[in-house]
C-alpha cells in the first residue's frame, strides 16, 4: 500500500507515514505523552503500525480499541448508531439500517488492521464510552454499548476490557503498540461543544439512514 508523507514538525520531528484513507485525520506531536497522536472525531477511525497514540473524546458515542497483540498494530474508531426503533429491544440479529452502520464502523477498523499484516486470531478488543450525556428518552450510550458487545460476541471475539456507561464523557488515549488504554472521565464540561457535536452527528446519521428502513452506507 502507498502512504501519505506529512510535512516536518519542528526541527527534527516528522509525522510517521499514514495510509491514504487517513489523510483527513488530524495528527500532531503530543509533548505530554512524548508521542505522535491521531485525534478522532465522530464517524472517524485510524489504524497505525508506527507507534502512534490514538485519542478522542466520547460522550454517548463508543470507541473500540483493537490491535494485533503480537505485532502491536492497531487502531480505534469513534461511532454512534442512528436511532432505529426496530433495534430498541436489542434484537441485533435483525437486519436494519442502524446495525449495518455499526457493522461498517467495526469492519473497516478490523480490515485495515488485517491489511497492515494483523491476524484475526491475535486481535484483542477493549471498548470505551457510551455515557448518558444527551437529554433523551432513549439511552443512546447504552444502545451503542449493547451493539458493540453483541457485534464482538457474534463474531467470536472476546472483550479484554471495557470502561462504558455511567453519565460522564471520557477522554481516551489508546496506545496500540502496548494495548494500554488511558481513560479520564470528564466530571465537568465548561461548554456544550461535545453535546452539540454529538447531536449534530446524530441528526446527520438519521438523515442518511432513515429509521426503520433497510439501507447501507
Amino acid at each position: 500500500m502507498s502512504a501519505v508523507s506529512e510535512p516536518p514538525y519542528g526541527d527534527n520531528q516528522r509525522l510517521p507515514l499514514a495510509l491514504p484513507q487517513f489523510k483527513h485525520i488530524r495528527r500532531y506531536w503530543d509533548p505530554s505523552n512524548n508521542i505522535f497522536a491521531a485525534k478522532l472525531l465522530p464517524g472517524e477511525y485510524y489504524v497505525t503500525g508506527n507507534g502512534e497514540m490514538v485519542a478522542t473524546v466520547l460522550g454517548s458515542c463508543v470507541s473500540a480499541c483493537v490491535r494485533d497483540r503480537v505485532l502491536g498494530i492497531g487502531g480505534m474508531n469513534h461511532f454512534m448508531l442512528p436511532r432505529d426503533a426496530s433495534v430498541d429491544g436489542a434484537d441485533w440479529d435483525r437486519a436494519s439500517a442502524a446495525t449495518r452502520y455499526g457493522n461498517v464502523a467495526m469492519e473497516r477498523l478490523i480490515e485495515d488492521i488485517l491489511s497492515f499484516g494483523g491476524s484475526r486470531s491475535d486481535l484483542e478488543f477493549k471498548i470505551v464510552g457510551g455515557g448518558r450525556v444527551l437529554d433523551s428518552s432513549v439511552d443512546i450510550g447504552m444502545h451503542n454499548i449493547q451493539f458493540v458487545r453483541h457485534y464482538l460476541r457474534s463474531a467470536g471475539y472476546l472483550i479484554l476490557g471495557e470502561d462504558v456507561g455511567d453519565q460522564y464523557p471520557r477522554k481516551v488515549h489508546y496506545f496500540p503498540t502496548t494495548g494500554k488504554v488511558r481513560v479520564r472521565k470528564l466530571v465537568k464540561l465548561y461548554n456544550n461543544t461535545l453535546q452539540d457535536r454529538e447531536r449534530n452527528y446524530r441528526r446527520e446519521l438519521e438523515a442518511l439512514v432513515p429509521s426503520g428502513k433497510d439501507g447501507g452506507l
